[in-house]
């Protein structure tokens, strides 16, 4: 398939080795006095080795290559401890890669080994200024601060990242879209200590991929609590659904509060399943 992956250039390469620690997945070798890339599917192809060149042997291009085995490349990390495992998920993490941090948490829950990653608190949003809305801004144009409870941006499911530190153990909103927008007061009733997640169940395409971030909410972020904010309307309860679909693949023991608004915004319904 074509895709990205390493290059190296080996009249630049002086084999210093500086490279090797740096690639998680332990696909570099100095082979002849050369760093080698010694198999194209276990090369991710994000390029964190190649900053780490003195000599800029190394680049990211696109080519024909064995496609990326998360689960092959797990094999190998795991025979080199907490550690190294926690670097190449972190390294997964960092570079958003979702899907490929989910399959190897997966394999490691499959084997019966620890998440060395799981309740690190380590942020990765650090900023020195941030825009209206950003991570960590305390500031809003709203005239009574106190009403304001918005705990984190983005909020659309698409855009959301959920292995992010900020949903770690935290209790989850999952909200229809139309609610915000037909309740009154909704940030002071509602988003008070919750973080946030909207969604259209009716209108939203890629919905497999809400309920892989929804796995990852229970799984990886381990959130503490969910509810789910629907209206009346009868569309409104595919969010029902992949709220259980995620609880029974996360093999997650959790109740999901349901509220329930009609169409003036008023709440007609509150229950756990």
């Amino acid at each position: 398939m074509l895709r990205e992956i390493i290059e190296i250039d080996e009249d630049k390469c002086n084999g210093c080795g500086l490279c090797i620690p740096n690639c998680d997945e332990g696909t570099l070798q100095i082979i002849d006095g050369k760093a080698r890339l010694i198999n194209d599917l276990f090369c991710d192809g994000l390029g964190a080795c190649v900053g780490h060149c003195p000599e800029g042997a190394m680049k990211v291009v696109v080519r024909e290559a064995e496609k990326y085995d998360e689960r092959k490349v797990m094999e190998n990390i795991v025979k080199g401890g907490p550690n190294v495992i926690k670097a190449h998920l972190q390294h997964l993490k960092d570079h958003d890669q979702l899907d490929l941090f989910l399959q190897g948490v997966e394999y490691l829950k499959e084997k019966g080994i620890d998440n060395p990653l799981k309740g690190n608190k380590l942020r990765i949003y650090k900023e020195e200024s941030h825009c209206e809305g950003c991570f960590g801004n305390n500031e809003t144009t709203e005239k009574n601060d106190k009403e304001y409870e918005l705990k984190q941006w983005p909020v659309q499911m698409h855009l959301i990242n959920p292995i992010v530190p900020d949903f770690e153990n935290s209790d989850l909103f999952l909200c229809a879209d139309c609610v915000a927008f037909s309740v009154k007061d909704f940030h002071n009733k509602f988003l008070k200590d919750r973080k946030l997640a909207i969604a259209c169940p009716k209108l939203d395409s890629n919905q497999q991929m809400y309920l892989d971030k929804m796995i990852a909410f229970l799984n990886v972020s381990d959130i503490k609590s969910l509810t789910v904010g629907i209206m009346e309307v009868p569309c409104c309860g595919g969010l029902v659904r992949l709220a259980q679909k995620a609880r029974e693949a996360s093999g997650r023991n959790i109740d999901i509060n349901i509220i329930k608004f009609n169409t003036k915004g008023r709440v007609i319904e509150e229950f756990k399943i």
